[in-house]
Formats: structure tokens, C-alpha cells, sequence
């Protein structure tokens, strides 16, 4: 039950309470009612908040796998950024085009490079990248 269920119950049980003129054993029956009412919703509310623990605990766990040798989160943007960094710095790669997309730790390259020898190199870059599970090469030569 949701927090607008349960306040639509209250409600109807405090116009019960309050707003007749019923007998004191009404009124106890009511109030007993709402109490159970009140009781099971407590009691479904940690239910869904275990769960929502438990959930994010899971999550905490996954995340903490992933980090990098520095404590960088591992993600699909940080080895993308990885991988342009190590171009960068390759003879064999200067005169080249290369775009690096990454989905779900698999790194897709597309462009043009100068040689099968650099197409080579950018693949070997992108496979020895922490956190790369594949590599996708589509360079071509120019």
C-alpha cells in the first residue's frame, strides 16, 4: 500500500471516530480497526524498505567491482576518455580519425587510420584498457 492509501484510511477512520455520535464499543472497534490497518502497513513498509536496502546494497557491490586501479568508477565514459588519452601519445596514430564509442564495456572504433599497422595498434589500445570486456574494429586505412 501506498502512503496516499494509507492516509485516505486514516482519514476515513478519524471521520468515523470523530465525526459520529457512536457508542464508546463503535468507537473501540474503529480505533482497533485503523490500529491493525496502521500495523500492516508498517509492517509492509519495511518490507519494501528491506528490499530497497538490500537492492542498493547489490548496486554498492556492482559499482565497487568496477572501479580502476586509481578508485575511478569504471563506466563506459571513463574508458571512452581512456582510450582518446592513449592515442594521444601513439606515433602510429597522429595522422589518424578515430572515433571510440563504448556500450557496456564493449569499445566500437570507426574512422580512418594511416596503415594496418595502426589499425593494429588502436585495437591493441582499446583490448588493454582496464574494464574493456571487447573490441569492436572497424578502422579503415587510408
Amino acid at each position: 500500500m501506498n502512503i496516499s492509501t494509507w492516509l485516505m484510511l486514516a482519514t476515513f477512520g478519524g471521520a468515523v471516530i470523530a465525526g459520529s455520535a457512536c457508542t464508546q464499543k463503535v468507537a473501540d472497534e474503529a480505533t482497533a480497526g485503523i490500529a491493525t490497518t496502521v500495523d500492516e502497513l508498517s509492517a509492509e513498509g519495511s518490507r519494501a524498505l528491506d528490499a530497497t536496502t538490500a537492492g542498493a546494497a547489490a548496486v554498492i557491490d556492482d559499482t565497487e567491482k568496477a572501479v580502476s586501479a586509481t578508485g575511478e568508477a569504471i563506466t563506459d565514459g571513463w574508458i571512452t576518455t581512456k582510450v582518446h588519452a592513449t592515442f594521444v601519445g601513439e606515433t602510429l596514430l597522429k595522422e589518424s580519425d578515430i572515433d571510440v564509442d563504448t556500450d557496456n564495456h564493449v569499445v566500437t572504433l570507426t574512422g580512418t587510420v594511416g596503415s594496418d599497422a595502426a589499425k593494429a595498434r588502436a585495437a591493441t589500445i582499446a583490448g588493454d584498457t582496464e574494464g574493456v570486456t571487447r573490441v569492436v574494429n572497424q578502422l579503415v586505412v587510408m
